[in-house]
């Protein structure tokens, strides 16, 4: 991946892949899957790669917001819903650093960021674990099956965004124009 497999968008453009990846995130929630195996991550950091900067942090969170109407709101929405904010800015550091590696490593720190933050949070704000070391060790080994089931769909979803993306820059490049065979 190189700087010049890019293309120039429109608005509109920018605006209806915006679209569809929040429709993607809100939807993919309400299928069936295992806990945490959702594209929520690799939306956020495909659009902080890809999209307007602003779109870095709107796209995830329209799409928790939307999914949340439906699913529920609940009293750590500024945790999940920030992690994944937080992560649209991992993938605008990407952007000036894009390679194989750094979207690799920048799906893992999404995982990472996104476990870290709301595992502390339910440790901090409920009353499922004592508000010590301890209970957040205790949040954090409870949480362990949610972070591999995230790591694993975060992998899985960033390799599909980005590899059709960069596919799909690809065959635009190598555009063959092809004769009208009614002329």
């Amino acid at each position: 991946m190189n700087s010049a497999n890019t293309f120039r968008a429109s608005r509109k453009e920018f605006l209806a892949l915006a679209a569809v990846l929040i429709a993607i995130g809100a939807v993919i929630r309400f299928i069936p899957h295992p806990s945490n195996f959702t594209p929520l991550a690799a939306i956020a950091l495909f659009s902080g790669v890809y999209l307007p900067k602003r779109f870095s942090v709107i796209v995830p969170v329209a799409a928790m917001a939307i999914s949340d109407i439906f699913i529920g709101f609940h009293n750590l929405i500024l945790f999940t819903w920030g992690s994944f904010a937080l992560v649209g800015l991992v993938g605008l550091w990407i952007r000036h650093h894009r390679s194989t590696a750094t979207i690799f490593g920048g799906s893992l720190t999404a995982s990472l960021l996104f476990f870290l933050i709301t595992n502390w949070a339910v440790m901090q704000f409920s009353m499922m674990y004592p508000h010590t070391l301890g209970g957040l060790m205790s949040s954090y080994i409870a949480g362990l099956p949610f972070l591999r089931n995230m790591m694993v769909g975060d992998l899985f979803y960033t390799g599909i965004f980005f590899g059709l993306y960069e596919a799909a820059v690809y065959l635009r490049s190598r555009r063959v124009s092809v004769p009208d065979p009614t002329v």
